[in-house]
């Protein structure tokens, strides 16, 4: 028999600060996870008009840093480009500076195009060149100078959606503008270059990798040195790791980061995984099927695949390989034990 008037119990207890498990247990269990954070690609070739229309009519003094944020359309607010992860393209031009500072997440930048700049982290310098992968650990401090003459533009990825839900965000400026070098040019990655030879005097084994830059010439380096001899996987192609050298897992604690040749006319098995993961194209041509939507990807541009999320990457070059870096939330998945993935039969 239906109620006609509401049972005040239910008012009583709002006014308790509580509420009936039973009008929210739907919600709260799911049968399955369902992603806030929908399939979505950003253009590379209509962005970056923008990009180098603000590096000249925007100053440092009025922005400090010249970012497009890469948001979500179901993460608006607070924005974020998946679930727990953040993308940003930004420009520096020559002779600008970054403000020195750190923060409690956890950063990296993947170079998209120019050369002649240069990160400052913790006293290295470490120099950019396009396809390289550089490392911002939590609270590392870090800077940037532009030496060259063209445009310096990269993704930005930081994990500030993670820590600012736990409520564990910290931020500092530098008491300077930029901090004074004390450690050799490249240092971190010259120590580390060498596959599985690692310095045995380095103790401070923290939960980041302490390489700062993985440059694009040895991925590239591996890939030839692979060839087309190995099978690959049937998702992703031959799929390469960036790890960890003391660990040989991931480089950040709460981020993995990958890179994937696909070879021509490559069809991937379609797959969805807890973790949610942003795709950039290096090179290349192709499309994601996320979600049952389609995304046509050329040189540059960037993806979303929220979790739990059916993801297939093809290649549509019948004469080109394809190169795919991407970064996810993985290593918090599985630290938590939340890590699942499936194969997903494709329709015939």
């Amino acid at each position: 028999m239906t109620q006609l008037h509401p049972d005040p119990a239910y008012a009583a207890l709002q006014d308790l600060g509580t509420a009936p498990l039973w009008k929210y247990y739907g919600e709260l269990f799911a049968a399955e996870p369902r992603s806030a954070a929908v399939p979505y690609l950003w253009s590379y070739a209509r962005l970056r008009p923008y990009l180098l229309h603000f590096a000249k009519t925007l100053s440092l003094e009025e922005a400090e840093r010249r970012v497009l944020m890469l948001i979500n359309p179901g993460l608006q607010d607070p924005p974020a480009t998946v679930n727990s992860l953040y993308a940003g393209l930004q420009v520096i031009v020559s002779g600008e500076t970054a403000q020195a500072h750190r923060h409690a997440s956890n950063a990296f930048r993947f170079v998209i195009e120019g050369e002649g700049a240069y990160t400052t982290v913790n006293g290295e310098r470490i120099h950019m060149r396009p396809g390289d992968l550089l490392l911002t650990p939590g609270w590392h401090w870090h800077d940037h100078y532009h030496e060259g003459d063209e445009p310096m533009i990269w993704l930005d990825a930081l994990d500030y959606p993670l820590v600012n839900a736990l409520e564990a965000g910290f931020f500092e400026l530098y008491g300077e503008r930029a901090q004074k070098v004390s450690r050799p040019d490249g240092i971190s990655t010259r120590q580390f270059v060498h596959g599985h030879l690692v310095p045995a005097w380095e103790i401070d084994r923290g939960s980041s990798s302490p390489i700062g830059n993985y440059p694009w010439s040895e991925v590239e380096r591996a890939f030839d040195a692979i060839g087309d001899d190995a099978e690959g996987s049937a998702v992703d192609g031959v799929v390469l790791e960036y790890t960890n050298p003391w660990t040989g897992g991931p480089v950040l604690p709460t981020m993995s980061c990958r890179v994937r040749r696909l070879p021509p006319k490559f069809h991937g098995a379609a797959i969805r995984r807890t973790s949610s993961s942003v795709h950039h194209v290096i090179r290349g041509q192709g499309t994601a099927i996320v979600g049952g939507r389609r995304l046509d990807w050329n040189d540059k541009d960037v993806f979303a695949v929220p979790g739990w999320t059916a993801c297939e990457l093809i290649n549509t070059s019948e004469t080109d390989d394809t190169y795919v870096f991407s970064y996810s939330n993985e290593p918090v998945m599985r630290s938590l034990g939340l890590y699942r993935e499936e194969l997903i039969e494709r329709q015939k």
